[in-house]
């Protein structure tokens, strides 16, 4: 596969600054932000199966840390949703300014409570073409989900009966384009054999069918 840009970047948040991978394939069909779950980082051995799956669709993919190395040894940073969203949207604005990416449609893919901050951020954010939550926690982001217009989809695995009960509860309070699928025999991780082929199936087609790219008009 041919790639315009695959490095390591720094993003600049204020006076600190946040690392990230960044694949932007030749053929690019729109860049999907990853926003990772508690605990987690750009090196997530799920999210990157799911950015090679969408690499290999080309699909650009940046994965980056929400927090710094020294913001994420305080556990509470790691649930501060707003603090997230907020580093989300800053992150989203640099894509829209970078020189490879600023004509290109974005999405999110959100992982654990990272999908609360991916859903909050698109509540304010209405350039976001669609979202895909794995194992999320859209609940957090309760009160902004009927002001999210990006199409979304929640998958959840049917032996995370905790979270599945709170994405179904999500899910009514979502007012844009929506679906939810449950993954059989799948637990909150995803651990269980070919669980996240499927997942990284699903959100391909999610955002093929949604991330369209967008149209360049001379002015």
């Amino acid at each position: 596969m041919n790639f315009i840009t695959q490095k390591e970047v720094d993003i600049p948040i204020g006076s600190l600054s946040v690392q990230g991978s960044f694949v932007l394939p030749k053929e690019n069909n729109g860049i999907v932000i990853f926003s990772h779950g508690s605990g987690s980082s750009r090196y997530s051995r799920r999210n990157q199966m799911v950015a090679k799956k969408l690499n290999e669709h080309n699909f650009g993919t940046l994965l980056f840390d929400l927090l710094t190395e020294e913001e994420d040894q305080i556990y509470e940073n790691r649930f501060d949703i707003d603090l997230l969203a907020k580093r989300l949207m800053i992150v989203t604005e640099w894509v829209k300014k970078h020189p490879s990416t600023k004509n290109h449609a974005i999405a999110y893919f959100g992982a654990s409570t990272g999908a609360a901050s991916a859903l909050m951020a698109a509540s304010k954010i209405k350039e976001i073409s669609a979202i895909v939550c794995r194992g999320g926690r859209p609940d957090l982001a309760m009160n902004l989900l009927p002001k999210v217009s990006a199409p979304t989809l929640l998958i959840v695995g049917s032996l995370d009966q905790d979270v599945l009960s709170l994405n179904r509860l999500a899910f009514d309070k979502l007012v844009s384009v929506k679906q939810i699928e449950i993954i059989q025999g799948a637990s909150h991780l995803f651990e269980e054999p070919g669980k996240m082929e499927i997942v990284s199936s699903l959100a391909c087609s999610w955002f093929e069918k949604y991330l369209q790219p967008v149209e360049i008009t001379n002015s």
